[in-house]
């Protein structure tokens, strides 16, 4: 009902003063009508009224019919017949002349339907995704806050460590709230059910920076340590039955029981969407070792204090950590090129979707113009057809307001009938958008069709109906049977009109085109990138097991070492490996290390990428050995100080000579000695470059609890069934998790790029299709209107070829223009693409000129066919029709 009353705003302040009570209370009372006799009634009844309404508002507005008359005018003067009387009148009477018209109707509804479809379902994801407020409190003043080091071998930008964290949080007075946080998978275990989720384990004071409080229980406090745990809503729901005895019950998570003391809001998901619990990391300030970097940090701004303001604040506090925390010289190097990065936190969290999401939604809003002109180019063509329909409604009275109204309430029934066409397709399309969009893109698991979805198609189909209809409604509102004569002669301005609708076609399907070119050489571009691996037959999961018996790095080897044994006897199975950070999929952790040739100050080397292996990993994987051998099953038991190189990786420390044989450390651990040197790696995606990567035994350092294992077999794809059965045989309390193939992760790898560019190319489909038709049928329109003069011409001796010219000349004309205008759109537009192309200029001379050739063919066949029908006129026939 309030949307219903907002549209009274169309009428002037005048009238809705004297008649908007009345109004509003006759809404009401039609309204509840309709909704007793079902949904059905009730669209249709908010779809007819609100249109009336808002066709009945601008006409008031454009000739007024009322205005405050004085006291002592008649009641006559002062009576007018209600507005939804009329407004049903016309209604009636512009449905009667579309069904009149079938085809005529159909086709419009269909093409804008189609448009609209595109639209609403690409509107429906942003909805959820981008508009829809994050679920924390004052959100413009939360900031993420990492570093940066131009001119060392840092990242460009790169996590922070704890004492960072401890020196802003005490010292920095432009922060309200401080807290790290992080996300990882781990295990826990409720009763019986095991499972591996994702988890976090901010420090202490995230919620209350965050500004967002339980909906039972509460949220950790200093004196709770790390004993503790939040759950999410959905957890409570799927483990806990929403039970709201809960509170206090002992999960176990992480390797030790803690207890549950509170529920977060259904909405509330941070830092990443899926996140199922959250347990409190004690940060203490004399236990910490600096240039540990690895933590992300978020900030809540004092009141009154700018990014800016903060960002010079963090830099003088961080140039006092090496007097306070100490530190190698390195480190104290790095702190004098330390510059802070301060930037927002929803568009830390958004910003990466964001701009394909928009780019998406502008590219099917083009789609729409080029509905719209095809549209209005048949309303156009309707309107002229009807002159002396229109000039005997003029002659007989007939306002120049009434005969606008008349057919823009035409051009807002297509309308309304087009929007509940797109909310079907919307209905449809949705679906295959949430399943084919990125994991990472949050809340997409709960985009839907909902009210806020036919909200947004109903005003869109207003907006449409407006675009398509005012300016046929405008031309056709000064009917002149003399006009008529125009036809013979091809139209006049009126040919131009339409001319000009369809350079508008063409120039903006071309910049669409073009747009998708550019997406689709950039996906085969990434193809071609060698990853370092072979993704073919390859089959990937995890397993985390625990045990009495596993609490040291040995046991723990020997676990795994045992279990591929197991994997190797199933059926099918070549070779098997493991690894601690699986490529594609997970990022490895990065340590300096140097050579025995160059020691170094401490804290000093090279800082390289590393991660854990075991058995035929690079065989499993297809990693070309270049040089050496494999680690022995004693190296993989025991810490013998024996490392394998990728070859950037030995390319670095040895640029001068062999790196097998040579020796490596990493700070004061022991010397290991270069054993192998293995092709390298795209570790975290094939548009970075591949890294220069560590491979250490099993047996070095800390225990690998749950590495990724690794088979190649030919049965790679029907593997989960048997080794599932192999977990629970030999490790029956594991969860077993990221059960996937290589090749899927390859394919996950590019999801981002390839929903861009198919969404992309969908829509310049669509805008191919409807330039081409509305070039088609402006072309066969003038045709026909220039049949009797194209029947003169050959009676007069003009030979066909002359005739397929004369219109080939007029099409060629249209096209060009149009392909001018694109292309130098498709050069201001294509701008935008740069961060989503991978080895493809934004300029690049192959796509602008395979898909302007495209374009050119296309518009060659739609040219061609009205052509060829106007060699094919018959002079007598023609000359006898008129």
């Amino acid at each position: 009902m309030r949307l219903l009353e907002s549209f009274l705003l169309c009428f002037p302040a005048s009238f809705r003063a004297r008649f908007g009570d009345e109004m509003r209370e006759q809404l009401q009372l039609d309204l509840a009508d309709a909704r007793a006799r079902g949904l059905g009634a009730t669209t249709l009844y908010f779809v007819r009224t609100a249109t009336g309404i808002l066709v009945f508002g601008v006409a008031e507005r454009l000739a007024p019919t009322w205005s405050e008359l004085p006291r002592t005018a008649s009641r006559t003067a002062r009576r007018r017949r209600p507005v939804i009387d009329t407004l049903t009148r016309d209604m009636r009477h512009a449905a009667r002349s579309l069904l009149r018209a079938p085809g005529f109707s159909l086709a419009v509804v269909a093409t804008l339907g189609l448009a609209m479809g595109v639209v609403t379902g690409i509107y429906t994801v942003i909805d959820k995704v981008l508009l829809e407020p994050l679920p924390f409190e004052g959100t413009d003043r939360l900031v993420h806050i990492a570093g940066s080091a131009p001119g060392s071998d840092l990242p460009p930008e790169f996590r922070t460590s704890l004492e960072f964290y401890v020196h802003y949080k005490e010292n920095a007075k432009g922060l309200e709230g401080l807290s790290t946080y992080n996300w990882f998978t781990s295990t826990i275990r409720v009763d019986e059910r095991i499972e591996r989720v994702r988890m976090a384990s901010p420090t202490q004071g995230l919620f209350s920076t965050l500004g967002v409080d339980p909906i039972l229980g509460r949220t950790p406090v200093p004196e709770d340590d790390d004993g503790v745990v939040v759950l999410s809503h959905d957890m409570w729901t799927n483990w806990f039955g929403a039970d709201p005895g809960v509170l206090g019950r002992l999960v176990y998570v992480s390797g030790e029981d803690r207890e549950v003391i509170g529920v977060m809001p259904e909405d509330f998901w941070f830092p990443q969407d899926g996140v199922q619990l959250w347990y409190p990391d004690v940060v203490r300030a004399e236990d910490l070792t600096p240039g540990r970097f690895g933590f992300f940090l978020v900030g809540r701004l004092a009141p009154g204090v700018t990014t800016e303001a903060l960002r010079e604040e963090l830099q003088a506090l961080a140039l006092q950590l090496p007097d306070r925390f100490g530190g190698s010289a390195r480190y104290r190097e790095m702190i004098e090129r330390h510059r802070p990065v301060v930037r927002p936190l929803e568009e830390e969290l958004l910003g990466e979707i964001a701009q394909p999401l928009w780019m998406l939604l502008g590219a099917v809003g083009l789609v729409l113009l080029i509905a719209c002109a095809n549209v209005a180019n048949l309303l156009l063509v309707r309107s002229e057809r009807r002159q002396a329909e229109l000039a005997i409604r003029k002659a007989i009275g007939a306002t120049r307001v009434r005969l606008i109204i008349g057919q823009l309430t035409e051009a807002v029934i297509l309308s309304m009938a087009g929007g509940v066409v797109a909310v079907l397709l919307a209905m449809m399309t949705v679906p295959l958008l949430v399943q084919s969009a990125p994991t990472r893109m949050p809340r997409i698991s709960e985009v839907a069709v909902g009210p806020a979805t036919l909200g947004y198609a109903f005003a869109l189909a207003l907006v449409t109906a407006m675009l398509c209809g005012l300016l046929p409604a405008v031309r056709g509102s000064v009917p002149s049977l003399t006009r008529l004569r125009e036809t013979t002669r091809g139209g006049g301005s009126r040919q131009w009109g339409r001319s000009a609708l369809v350079v508008a076609q063409t120039g903006l399907a071309l910049v669409l085109l073009i747009g998708a070119g550019l997406l689709l050489r950039s996906v085969d571009k990434l193809r071609a990138v060698d990853p370092g691996f072979d993704a073919r037959d390859v089959f990937s999961f995890q397993i985390a097991p625990e045990a009495p018996s596993l609490n040291d790095t040995a046991t723990f080897a020997q676990f795994h070492l045992d279990f591929m044994d197991r994997l190797r006897a199933l059926p099918g199975v070549e070779t098997v490996g493991v690894v601690e950070n699986l490529p594609l999929e997970e990022g490895t952790g990065q340590i300096r290390f140097q050579t025995d040739r160059e020691v170094t100050e401490e804290g000093g080397g090279t800082l390289l990428n590393f991660t854990y292996t075991a058995g035929d990993y690079f065989e499993a994987m297809g990693i070309e050995r270049v040089a050496g051998r494999d680690f022995t099953q004693a190296e993989q038991l025991e810490s013998s100080g024996v490392v394998i190189l990728s070859r950037s990786a030995a390319d670095r420390l040895f640029p001068n000579g062999e790196a097998l044989g040579q020796r490596i450390r990493s700070g004061d651990d022991p010397w290991q000695t270069v054993v192998a040197v293995v092709a390298d790696v795209h570790q975290n995606g094939f548009a970075d470059v591949a890294e220069s990567t560590v491979y250490l035994p099993m047996s070095y350092g800390r225990p690998i609890s749950s590495p990724a294992y690794v088979l190649r077999s030919s049965l790679a794809e029907d593997l989960t069934p048997p080794v599932r059965e192999l977990v629970r045989q030999h490790a029956p309390n594991a969860p077993m998790y990221r059960v996937f193939t290589m090749e899927q992760l390859v394919s996950r790898s590019m999801l981002s790029l390839f929903f861009t560019m198919t969404t992309l190319g969908v829509a310049a489909a669509l805008a191919l299709t409807l330039g081409a038709i509305g070039l088609y049928g402006v072309l066969s329109y003038l045709v026909a209107e220039r049949r009797r003069e194209i029947g003169v011409r050959m009676a007069m001796g003009a030979e066909p070829r002359a005739v397929q010219w004369m219109v080939l000349r007029q099409g060629a004309r249209v096209v060009g223009l149009g392909l001018v205008l694109g292309l130098a759109g498709a050069v201001f537009v294509t701008r935008g693409f740069a961060s989503l192309l991978y080895g493809v200029s934004t300029h690049d001379p192959t796509t602008y000129a395979g898909m302007t050739a495209l374009l050119v063919l296309i518009a060659l066949i739609a040219v061609y066919l009205p052509a060829r029908r106007a060699s094919a006129v018959d002079p007598i026939r023609s000359l006898r029709s008129e």
